[in-house]
């Protein structure tokens, strides 16, 4: 069984790996703080999942340590490296709070950019999405072709045997 991980010191953020890292591989800094993550979210209570990019396969982005995620996120994913898997388990006070509901956070600029440029920030992240969207289409579109021409590949394979059947039922009567 993994070890559980208590990163906060008052169980409020608690990770449990599930698959560990390479060796060589990178975690978040603060000249490197974007990241590209997979998640499911669901509830500890009922474990009914209210968010996830599996569905789509589509990535969520976003800068380490900006607060812009849930607090258990900014502190869990600085101790992540590329390709790690982990659970992380949290307090409401590190989530959503009590109410349940997501904090009001505005788009942040990236580092170097002018407070004027919040609007082009979150246009920039509105077409990030847009992407992954496309992306996600995209790759759902190949996926049926190559299913396609998985079925024709069967279905010409099929008809050379069924051929062959038929043409060794007359020879030698």
């Amino acid at each position: 069984m993994a070890e559980t991980i208590d990163l906060t010191g008052d169980g409020g953020v608690l990770k449990t790996v599930v698959r560990k890292a390479k060796d060589d591989a990178i975690a978040p800094s603060d000249s490197l703080p974007l990241v590209d993550v997979h998640y499911e979210g669901s509830l500890a209570e009922t474990g009914e999942v209210f968010d996830t990019t599996h569905e789509d396969n589509s990535i969520f982005s976003f800068e380490v340590g900006q607060g812009a995620v849930i607090k258990a996120w900014d502190i869990a994913l600085r101790t992540m490296k590329v390709g790690e898997v982990a659970k992380i388990t949290c307090k409401p006070e590190y989530a959503y709070g009590s109410a349940g509901a997501p904090p009001e956070i505005p788009p942040k600029p990236r580092k170097g950019s002018s407070l004027g440029s919040v609007s082009e920030e979150k246009a920039r992240l509105e077409e990030l999405k847009k992407q992954r969207e496309l992306a996600a289409a995209t790759k759902e579109e190949e996926k049926r072709k190559r299913e396609e021409a998985k079925a024709a590949a069967a279905a010409r394979v099929q008809a050379k045997l069924d051929a062959k059947k038929g043409k060794g039922k007359g020879k030698g009567k």
